[in-house]
């Protein structure tokens, strides 16, 4: 039994999406890797926070949503069963993060308080750090 995690499920790693880190780092517009990658999370969140910051909170809560279930969609194919820890610090596991987390933004903005418990209780079982990592970034 040595190495057997006793507390729960494995982490899940998600694997780098090279294609889409090449596009933000030549700073190609949200918008367009969307359109590029829509099975991207990470993407789906930056289009939701540029309409955030907008004030676009109708589009911010769409668009948080897509990258929601892109995000579940990701988890799943990595082995994800719907529960167990999902590491902040594993870089490519953030795009899902920041995507729950901005439709939990969004759940806020338009008065969905149910949606926001949900969200807060998934982001701290993922990691009880995601939460605070993602509003000090």
């Amino acid at each position: 039994m040595i190495g057997t995690n006793l507390l729960g499920p494995e982490p899940t790693l998600l694997a780098v999406d090279s294609d889409v880190d090449a596009a933000l780092a030549a700073g190609r517009p949200a918008e367009q890797i969307v359109r590029d990658h829509p099975e991207s999370p990470l993407a789906w969140a930056i289009l939701a926070d540029e309409a955030d910051a907008e004030g676009r909170e109708i589009e911010a809560y769409a668009f948080s949503r897509v990258g929601y279930h892109r995000g579940l969609d990701t988890l799943r194919k990595s082995g994800w069963r719907g529960a167990g820890p999902v590491p902040w610090s594993h870089e490519p596991n953030r795009g899902v993060l920041r995507a729950l987390y901005a439709l939990r933004r969004a759940a806020a903005t338009i008065g969905e308080q149910s949606e926001v418990d949900r969200l807060t209780e998934f982001l701290e079982g993922a990691d009880p750090e995601a939460i605070r990592a993602i509003e000090e970034a």
